[in-house]
């Protein structure tokens, strides 16, 4: 099996792999390093040697020998050391409970006792599997301050003591939506990556739409959980016609929509009128709604973008994002013409959050080109490349600023 395969199976399994250790044996934190440590023992031993027959098995093992070390070495709890260390894994008991450790640790992570922020940071590290510098750029916070914040977050749950189980059903709400937040950012980070050679991970996004249905398995009540997994749906369904052969990044307006996967999208265009039919409408249902206009539409040209519009009114109503507000500019400008899209921008340059994204940048170079200002519409393209870290990003980025360089006069 190739490197790129390995990386993938194991970011598939290691959320399963320490909920399965955390619900045997307790310490989240070291439960935690247990598993990073054997994800780098199996990075180098199956590459060379091949994957095992049962690669879930093995990892738990390996996690479970390496977390007894972790107890030892700090002397701690010694009477539960030396149970830890002679007790053998019922190995047979985990194919059934994948699907609920991961849950309960969904769950874990978004516990009262922890700050939101917290929570969400610490559910992108240990269930979706985000590096801290992805989980940085998603909240748009320096990578050092997201490294304390996840440290302290795993502090608190040792010192909480905090049981390892689906938390009663009174208290289910109230971590709901950290939850759906963590979830969001996990199927973003898989569907437009922040960093890398890669547009995609895959299995980030489908690990992503994996944990949604089974929180909406679990809730099939709650609007925004039946939202969130619509708008997954939705939006994933664009995802072949995204890219062209060579990996490069092909925008909505010039995509195939031949390509796009029509059964994904009479799911989540069914799931959203289910939601939407249950009440006021929150922001998750909101954005799958947008996400339904764009895939129903046959055509670019025929999009509705007055509905569109309408319905990121109704977003900035609900949630202070700065994205909500720039999408909401590129909607003005595609109904009301770029010159008012580019108005909005000039009000949220102002914004600290969107001073150094790329995208504030790619949108400006946008509604600068639709303008016919192309000199200024090849510097922000310019700017925008260089403020992002994904390759496709910055090839796409550089690809429109030299459409729109001036050519040489003929001697």
């Amino acid at each position: 099996m190739t490197g790129d395969r390995v990386e993938g199976l194991l970011r598939e399994l290691a959320p399963r792999a320490l909920g399965a250790v955390v619900r045997r044996y307790g310490h989240f934190d070291l439960a935690e390093d247990a598993v990073q440590e054997a994800m780098l023992a199996a990075a180098t031993q199956w590459a060379a040697d091949g994957v095992p027959a049962n690669p879930r098995a093995w990892l738990i093992t390996v996690s479970a020998r390496r977390l007894t070390d972790l107890l030892r070495a700090e002397q701690a709890r010694r009477r539960r050391e030396e149970e830890v260390w002679y007790r053998e894994l019922p190995l047979a008991d985990y194919h059934t409970a994948d699907a609920d450790d991961t849950l309960v640790l969904l769950f874990m992570c978004c516990h009262p006792a922890l700050s939101p922020a917290s929570q969400i940071a610490l559910t992108l590290r240990a269930v979706g599997g985000l590096t801290t510098g992805e989980i940085a750029r998603a909240f748009m916070v320096p990578e050092g301050t997201m490294t304390r914040r996840i440290t302290r977050a795993k502090q608190s749950i040792k010192e909480s003591g905090i049981p390892f189980g689906l938390p009663p059903a009174a208290e289910r709400g109230d971590r709901l939506a950290a939850v759906l937040h963590a979830l969001y950012l996990i199927f973003n980070e898989g569907y437009a990556s922040t960093s890398g050679p890669r547009l995609h991970r895959v299995e980030l996004s489908a690990e992503a739409i994996r944990l949604t249905r089974i929180v909406h398995w679990l809730l099939p009540d709650d609007a925004e959980v039946t939202g969130l997994l619509a708008l997954m749906l939705l939006t994933d369904a664009r995802r072949l016609a995204r890219t062209g052969p060579a990996g490069e990044l092909i925008p909505m307006a010039e995509q195939d929509r031949g390509r796009w996967n029509a059964e994904q999208i009479a799911e989540g265009v069914a799931l959203v009128s289910e939601a939407l039919a249950k009440g006021p409408a929150g922001q998750y249902q909101v954005q799958a709604a947008i996400a339904a206009l764009h895939d129903e539409a046959p055509t670019a040209e025929t999009t509705d973008w007055p509905q569109i519009v309408a319905l990121y009114e109704v977003l900035l109503d609900l949630s202070d994002n700065p994205m909500v507000a720039l999408n909401h500019a590129v909607a003005v400008a595609m109904t009301r013409g770029p010159e008012a899209g580019l108005t909005l921008l000039d009000k949220l340059a102002a914004d600290d959050r969107l001073a150094s994204d790329h995208r504030m940048y790619a949108v400006r170079a946008h509604l600068l080109e639709m303008a016919g200002d192309e000199e200024a519409a090849r510097e922000a393209y310019l700017t925008a490349s260089r403020r992002t870290t994904s390759l496709p990003r910055q090839r796409y980025l550089n690809a429109r600023a030299a459409r729109l360089t001036p050519s040489e006069s003929a001697p």
